[in-house]
């Protein structure tokens, strides 16, 4: 009983840990296939009158949701770190996420790119004021895949920026089709785990500490 006890703290301590506050993850679950993302993310809906949760982040009308093929959808990508939509975008100059109340620290999230683009993160909204990062994205789109067997674009890889001040836009321009996205996390330099992940190493350090007590009143 009492090791039940221990694992319920473990889960107490993890769902209060504060990291969670200040980072935001977008994952794009929910978002219809071939929609524009819009207000989403802000209050509102995307193109196809889907809504999400409201954390003031707004998209250009150019932004794209892609769903996996293998979930029905039009999505040419496999593996995605969170199945099964992920973010791409039009050719155009206007590709932009703005955060009209901003956010600080850093900017992150996992792509599968066809070719080598650069993203700019700005302190005034659409892409204006100073540029407070750039981003390096490579082409890497299918090096390595393993595991899901269909979808072009399979390799994901981590990126991101630290900064300093505040941020209000990512520009997206450039990347285009060419880019898939996924996990765009406000507030880390790196994308991070699920509330879920934490949960499960908060348990398993508990665990490893019920076990050490076990064998050292041996």
């Amino acid at each position: 009983m009492r090791y039940i006890k221990a694992l319920l703290g473990g889960a107490a301590l993890a769902a209060m840990l504060p990291t969670q506050a200040a980072i935001v993850v977008l994952d794009f679950e929910g978002v219809g296939d071939l929609a524009s993302l819009d207000d989403f993310y802000n209050g509102g809906t995307d193109s196809a009158g889907n809504s999400g949760t409201n954390f003031g982040v707004i998209f250009t009308d150019t932004s794209i949701g892609y769903v996996d093929a293998d979930a029905g959808g039009s999505g040419d990508q496999a593996n995605e770190p969170t199945p099964n939509t992920v973010l791409t975008f039009e050719f155009s100059s206007n590709d932009i996420m703005n955060v009209p109340a901003g956010f600080d620290t850093g900017v992150s999230f996992f792509y599968s790119a066809t070719e080598a683009v650069f993203i700019g993160v700005y302190d005034g909204l659409n892409a204006t004021g100073n540029l407070l990062a750039t981003i390096p994205l490579v082409k890497q789109f299918n090096i390595g895949c393993v595991g899901d067997p269909t979808g072009d674009t399979c390799n994901w890889s981590p990126a991101g920026a630290a900064f300093a001040g505040v941020a209000k836009s990512v520009d997206f321009s450039g990347a285009g089709l060419y880019v898939r996205f996924d996990n765009v996390t406000l507030g880390s330099a790196r994308p991070v785990p699920e509330p879920s992940s934490y949960l499960l190493m908060a348990l398993g350090l508990t665990a490893v500490g019920l076990v050490s007590r076990r064998r050292m009143r041996r």
